[in-house]
């Protein structure tokens, strides 16, 4: 095992010998200096996993010598030790991004335990998650072998969620892959029951989850009218995953209320889930209502064009007394900024919609682009980016300015993403529609374990723009390609981020509620 390698910067280093012995009897590996200026070209020259530093030493001080290594190597863990424990050095020294300080003396014990602290900590943490893991995963197995109605996956998939998250933090690349293969199992399970059950939730509604047409009006209705503005902020594509890892900064800032998971509809894509939103409505509802508001898959046009006048229907519709609102559709840095600006004007409304689009254009662009592939190849590097984005976009600079008034916050999705692996060989007419996890079309051909297929459409609340169209629906991480030059588009489409079929990503998503804290 590769020896700790330490740096210890005193200008009594001549009193240190006993501690150093200490230390490499335990196995480390100690080199000293006497000054700050040794310990910074120490710093430069040779790879050290942490460093002691004196406080007070002649010549550059302890302070000074930590800001140079710091500017060199900013995530090397650096120890001061210090005869002094007034409140301004302590403050300045922190604010320097100190891993820890000792008063001295300082027994060899004191600092056995800070290295192991700072050193061996990930080591311990990723072997204690694993050992968590393991005894978490025969529960886990159970629970999707037995799992029996839409609140049991709700809180499955928070579970399995929730250990995503902490082996990847762990880096245990071992318990990462019996992770994979569980949440695939998972997959397998839940792709199972929503077939079983699907039709049957939107015929009886009272005995079915919270789903893309209704959940405005089972979880957000009661917030449209209370006596502070509401601003309901949707991010097109956001997955469960990648809502926690955007959440500490809603918690930090805004007082936490509740969250709630719901159903996206069938096809998982923004034409239907997000105007089912919208409108309060299933897809077919909308085309019977408002045909000129309803674009279909084969005709030409944006398909989601008409989503202001879809929520000021569902409005008019639902409230007897009118309520005032606002919809504003961010798809470039200036309109997330025009949006920021104007927040006085919002506060005037009752309601204020805010679509963001980043999440799923990265999604497309991963597809589409090389380096996109990279930045976003596989689950952890997409959560990656999605924060990246958050904390440096107009919709964090718009929390900050709304922590400040006094509003409601809804945050939600319209449906997730799924990375595709397994090519499933279909073939439809040339009006089939495009999507690679579902097709609407006629005389479509498939394998039939690959798919979920939907002959009416209007069992399931879908329109049809032939007599003859019908619906599949790609399973768990299928895509759908055609013969023509199959190996070409399997090659392209391959681990891409994908929505319209059935997965857990793609269909269980989240709806979280906030008020500022003044």
């Amino acid at each position: 095992m590769e020896k700790i390698r330490i740096l210890w910067a005193d200008d009594e280093v001549d009193f240190l010998k006993s501690h150093i012995i200490y230390l490499e009897d335990k196995g480390y590996q100690v080199s000293s200096v006497s000054n700050g200026n040794d310990a910074i070209q120490m710093t430069k020259e040779e790879p050290f996993d942490i460093i002691f530093l004196d406080e007070s030493m002649p010549g550059l001080s302890g302070l000074e010598t930590l800001q140079e290594i710091k500017r060199i190597k900013p995530n090397i863990p650096v120890v001061l030790i210090t005869k002094n424990e007034e409140e301004d050095l302590m403050e300045e020294a922190i604010g320097s991004q100190i891993a820890d300080y000792l008063i001295k003396p300082v027994k060899p014990q004191q600092i056995v335990l800070t290295l192991k602290k700072l050193t061996e900590n990930k080591k311990l943490v990723t072997q204690k998650t694993s050992r968590a893991y393991q005894q978490e995963f025969q529960r886990l197995f159970a629970e999707i072998q037995s799992v029996n109605d839409y609140k049991e996956w709700f809180e499955l998939y928070k579970n399995l969620t929730y250990w995503e998250l902490e082996l990847v933090n762990s880096n245990s690349s071992e318990m990462e892959q019996i992770y994979n293969l569980q949440k695939k199992e998972a997959n397998t399970e839940f792709n199972k029951f929503v077939i079983k059950n699907y039709q049957n939730w939107l015929k009886n509604p009272a005995d079915a989850p919270a789903m893309s047409h209704n959940v405005l009006k089972k979880y957000a209705y009661d917030w449209f009218v209370k006596d502070r503005p509401t601003f309901l902020i949707l991010i097109d594509n956001l997955r469960y995953d990648q809502w926690k890892m955007i959440q500490p900064y809603f918690d930090e800032i805004l007082d936490y209320k509740k969250e709630e998971l719901f159903l996206s509809i069938l096809p998982t894509a923004t034409q239907y889930s997000r105007n089912a939103i919208f409108s309060g409505l299933t897809p077919l509802q909308i085309q019977q209502k408002y045909p000129k508001l309803w674009v279909y898959d084969d005709e030409e046009g944006g398909k989601n064009m008409y989503e202001k006048e879809l929520f000021e229907n569902q409005l008019k519709q639902n409230f007897k007394d009118p309520i005032k609102y606002s919809y504003s559709k961010v798809i470039k840095r200036e309109q997330g900024n025009e949006v920021v600006q104007n927040i006085n004007h919002f506060m005037e409304n009752k309601v204020n919609v805010i679509v963001y689009n980043f999440v799923d254009m990265v999604s497309h662009a991963r597809t589409e682009m090389e380096v996109m592939k990279e930045l976003a190849r596989d689950d952890k590097a997409f959560r990656a980016l999605t924060l990246t984005w958050f904390e440096n976009s107009s919709l964090h600079s718009l929390l900050k300015k709304l922590a400040d008034r006094k509003v409601n916050i809804i945050i939600t999705t319209d449906h997730g993403t799924t990375q595709v692996q397994k090519p499933s060989k279909c073939q439809g007419d040339k009006q089939t529609s495009n999507n690679i996890r579902y097709k609407a079309g006629k005389n479509l051909q498939f394998n039939e374990k690959e798919v979920f297929l939907v002959r009416n459409p209007q069992d399931i609340e879908l329109p049809q723009s032939n007599v003859s169209t019908s619906y599949i629906f790609a399973k768990e991480d299928y895509f759908l390609i055609y013969q023509n030059n199959y190996n070409q588009f399997v090659n392209f489409f391959k681990e891409s981020y994908q929505h319209g079929g059935i997965s857990l990503e793609e269909m269980i998503i989240p709806i979280a509620f906030y008020e500022s804290k003044i």
